[in-house]
């Protein structure tokens, strides 16, 4: 299965109105979208799961569950996503083995891991400074470069990527654009006029 390129991943607490911003983040075309809420308990995160699944359905888009390997398979989600000290792919592929498993690497160490373990796809981050990590020192192009080289997985760039920096990151081998800002900030505006 060819993955999309463009991965948006949602943050409640930066969007309280997510689902509505999910809708037209759809609309605009985005076919893949990580629910990744680390504060909400597991049955607000589900019920938020179940309302993103319905919509995420009905535009043809895949749904990705960060973490949480039950949540995924309750509501149907294509995949899970990792975090670096959560359950190893394998783990997830022996006992989902329908979901797709996607790895959030932040070294070259990290990304030879997860191929390793079977991960389908993962993120590299932070490419540049980013608002939700702002402690977190970006890893930059080359690494960017050298990932994608190193790693038969597609890569996705994320972490302080805008519109007029995606083709930088596409020159320097991602495979698609990940982000959190870049797909939910401006939803009414016109994306992609910079780049």
């Amino acid at each position: 299965m060819e993955l999309p390129r463009l991965y948006a991943i949602t943050d409640s607490r930066r969007y309280p109105d997510l689902l509505e911003r999910l809708v037209k983040v759809l609309e605009r075309g985005i076919r893949m979208v990580q629910l990744r809420e680390k504060e909400m308990s597991g049955l607000e995160y589900y019920k938020l799961a179940l309302k993103a699944r319905e919509i995420t359905k009905e535009y043809k888009a895949l749904l990705f569950i960060n973490e949480r390997v039950d949540i995924a398979l309750a509501v149907s989600a294509e995949g899970v996503h990792l975090p670096q000290k959560g359950f190893p792919p394998s783990v997830v592929k022996k006992i989902a083995p329908k979901l797709l498993v996607g790895y959030s690497a932040h070294s070259l160490e990290d990304a030879l891991y997860a191929q390793e373990e079977g991960a389908d796809f993962i993120t590299i981050s932070p490419i540049f400074k980013t608002k939700s990590h702002p402690e977190a020192q970006p890893i930059g192009l080359e690494k960017l470069r050298e990932v994608a080289q190193r790693v038969s997985i597609p890569v996705y760039a994320l972490g302080g990527i805008t519109w007029d920096k995606i083709k930088l990151c596409y020159k320097n081998g991602a495979y698609g654009i990940a982000g959190i800002g870049l797909f939910f900030e401006d939803v009414d505006s016109n994306w992609g006029s910079n780049g």
